[in-house]
């Protein structure tokens, strides 16, 4: 299977057509993020105009755009039969925007489909029914066989022109299954599709971390090392060339990876030197940077979206409890004191919210907190172990792990703990769900 970034490369471009008011407009949200909780926004979704022999490729790639904005449970997108334009132009002022307005549509998508040498070209225009402004203006190319993409990179954005936040429609998953009985590797698409065994050690895998860029994931490997003894080994696997690379096999741990949002180092737990402390390792150079010292156990640090802090779990105070620290490992603070174990924090991209798994009523569920400990959220409730949550690259979902329908199966839902979806099937047990960036 061809990589995201790869496709894209090859069979996708984007060229903005008109003026740089519809630029700077596109660059201003239109719905804030928290309004999807009481209203939807209203969208219609005409067909393609354009040639018609294009007809059948602009229907593929209109049915990405509406599973893509449905998939968001923030968009309503209007049924045709109340469509009155009676013309499929899509420049400005080539249509009445009146014919829009009159069925309550917010925004309206407006496309003309061209064929060109290698596949086609899409001139997209998004109107604010409202003011009757394009705010999104652009062409895209794409080959006829990767019209999903097409799809999914329109709907990416539509999603940033109202919103103001990426869309997730080209980022992916990766997590641990035991589907062949060993546990190794997977990646999917943000919905579930398109799954793969990423890795084929035949031994055990953990913890799986995906690089800024979405190009390579770093992840731990129960294996032998230069000396010859069985090891917690950090290893990297590249989707651009397929080929894995070993990060580190220093005597113990090397687990738990989290890269830090400029992609150049890995925080992770190592016990090297005795006890497993938290570490900042560089890639390039192999060197490492400790960053805790005490007599506890430090695991799951995570980033903070700046890079400013880290998250992290420890029992130094008696029970495994979230903590936050400075990048350089100064101020340590304890950011929860309930329960009897808490687990693999999650920073939020906006930087307002963290995420973990705590153990509470004789099971695991996921809760949300400010980044300073307070005003903690239980998202889920009776409905087995829930484990592992990751944050979209949007901030508007969480990833998770649960055992609820037997066995651990990877899930999604909104972040007020709506809306689950489960995503994984036939996979065996699926734990550790990391979600990707956008690829570049």
């Amino acid at each position: 299977m061809k990589n995201t970034a790869s496709i894209l490369a090859t069979f996708l471009f984007f060229t903005t057509l008109t003026t740089a008011k519809a630029e700077e407009a596109a660059g201003t949200p239109y719905i804030a993020v928290g309004q999807a909780k009481t209203r939807k926004t209203i969208i219609a979704l005409p067909g393609f105009g354009g040639a018609a022999n294009l007809k059948s490729a602009g229907e593929k790639a209109m049915e990405t755009i509406k599973a893509d904005l449905l998939y968001m449970d923030s968009f309503q997108i209007l049924d045709p039969k109340a469509y009155v334009d009676p013309t499929p132009a899509a420049e400005p002022g080539s249509f009445q925007m009146s014919n829009w307005k009159s069925i309550q549509a917010e925004f309206v998508l407006k496309a003309t489909a061209k064929p060109t040498e290698t596949g086609l070209a899409l001139e997209a225009y998004l109107y604010n029914v409202g003011n009757g402004n394009a705010v999104l203006t652009k062409r895209y190319l794409a080959s006829l066989g990767d019209l999903k993409t097409l799809g999914h990179t329109v709907a990416n954005d539509i999603v940033k022109t109202i919103t103001g936040l990426p869309g997730i429609f080209l980022t992916k998953i990766a997590m641990v299954c035991d589907r062949t009985s060993k546990k190794e590797i997977y990646a999917m698409d943000f919905d579930g599709g398109n799954t793969r065994e990423v890795t084929h050690h035949r031994s055990v895998t953990l913890s799986p971390a995906w690089s800024p860029d979405g190009e390579k994931i770093a992840y731990s490997l129960i294996a032998k090392n230069r000396k010859n003894v069985k090891n917690t080994n950090l290893y990297e696997f590249d989707f651009r060339t397929s080929k894995i690379k070993m990060l580190s096999d220093r005597m113990g741990i090397n687990s738990g990876a989290h890269y830090h949002p400029d992609g150049r180092k890995i925080a992770l737990t190592m016990s090297f030197l005795g006890n497993p402390e938290i570490f900042v390792f560089d890639p390039e150079t192999k060197s490492v940077t400790r960053l805790t010292n005490n007599s506890g156990v430090d695991v799951d640090p995570n980033w903070a979206p700046d890079g400013k802090h880290l998250s992290f779990v420890s029992n130094r105070a008696g029970a495994p409890m979230v903590y936050r620290m400075n990048a350089d490992g100064s101020d340590v603070r304890r950011l929860t004191f309930a329960g009897s174990y808490n687990a693999t924090p999650s920073w939020s991209p906006q930087n307002n919210k963290i995420a973990f798994a705590g153990w509470i009523d004789g099971r695991f569920d996921i809760f949300l907190m400010n980044p300073d400990g307070t005003n903690i959220e239980r998202l889920t409730k009776n409905q087995g172990n829930n484990e592992d949550p990751s944050f979209s690259p949007d901030g508007n979902f969480v990833v998770f792990s649960s055992n609820r329908a037997g066995n651990k199966n990877i899930y999604v839902m909104n972040i007020d703990g709506t809306f689950v979806k489960r995503l994984t099937y036939g996979l065996g047990d699926c734990v550790s769900p990391r979600w990707s960036n956008n690829p570049k």
